[in-house]
């Protein structure tokens, strides 16, 4: 079975790839079919990656694999949200989007820094699928006052994780991957998906 994976993060594709492997499924960047990224003008998680998902089944002709993700910060409302890859502006990269979170949240003490990380995983059989799949993860923790780690990507380095008395960037790939919410979401789809004959 090949599936068109919404991404052009060969990172994903490579976790989704293993994730889904027991189904039997190959899935292809939305690159080698020419998809342009989808305008994502949702105003949720799951909007967003239904838009994304539609639009690489559209333009591929397979079924398709989107995510969308965020992190969001209670003393900033849930902020940043859906616009977590975009917090200190449309071009950002990790580094500012981490140095405009840690600038918001000066002053703010360590018992009111809760945070965590959220995923919503589509899977649509064709373009006009009025029955998706959906899967979400979510993953708590809080915010720290200063980077910690050099593993993982985004927002990493600041995000703690309780459960291992360290930030999502000090985690191994296996340790991230069982704990994350995109893993999370992962398993729950692989169940929706079902059983392989």
């Amino acid at each position: 079975m090949k599936i068109c994976c919404a991404t052009h993060n060969a990172g994903k594709i490579r976790e989704f790839s293993g994730a889904l492997a027991e189904h039997g499924a190959t899935l292809i960047a939305q690159d080698a079919f020419g998809v342009t990224p989808a305008v994502e003008d949702g105003l949720t998680f799951v909007e967003n990656a239904l838009i994304k998902a539609r639009h690489a089944a559209a333009a591929s002709g397979l079924p398709a694999l989107a995510d969308d993700s965020g992190l969001e910060v209670d003393a900033l409302g849930g902020r940043p949200g859906l616009h977590s890859a975009r917090f200190a502006g449309v071009h950002a990269n990790d580094a500012q989007n981490r140095a405009a979170l840690l600038a918001a949240l000066a002053g703010v003490p360590e018992a009111l820094r809760g945070a965590r990380f959220y995923c919503v995983l589509v899977y649509i059989r064709h373009a006009h699928d009025s029955r998706p799949l959906i899967a979400d993860g979510l993953w708590e923790g809080r915010i720290l006052t200063a980077e910690r780690g050099t593993g993982g990507f985004g927002y990493d380095p600041l995000f703690y994780v309780p459960t291992h008395d360290c930030s999502a960037a000090e985690l191994d790939f296996e340790q991230k991957r069982a704990l994350s919410h995109r893993g999370q979401a992962l398993r729950a789809m692989s169940r929706l998906l079902g059983t392989p004959s």
